[in-house]
């Protein structure tokens, strides 16, 4: 399982979505990159492969970051991409 991460300019939580296999959520993370990259106001529709109805709606332009993170077995309580120390 593969998650996406979406964080938002001036909003601490990040909105994330999962996928089942790598290539998904690789093909996932180039279109936001693209979205970002055109800065035009467009709307991304995200939708979840774990969690079915699961939806997300975000403008491009208020993107500030996009990460992709594979699920391990083990659970830190930590966000994707943070370290503890």
């Amino acid at each position: 399982m593969y998650t996406v991460e979406v964080t938002l300019k001036n909003n601490p939580i990040a909105l994330s979505v999962q996928r089942l296999e790598q290539e998904g959520a690789e093909a996932l993370y180039q279109d936001i990159c693209k979205a970002i990259a055109e800065g035009h106001p467009q709307l991304i529709e995200l939708t979840c492969q774990k969690q079915e109805g699961k939806r997300i709606s975000v403008l491009a332009s208020e993107i500030s970051a996009v990460q992709v993170s594979e699920k391990s077995g083990a659970s830190s309580g930590l966000g994707a991409g943070f370290v503890r120390g």
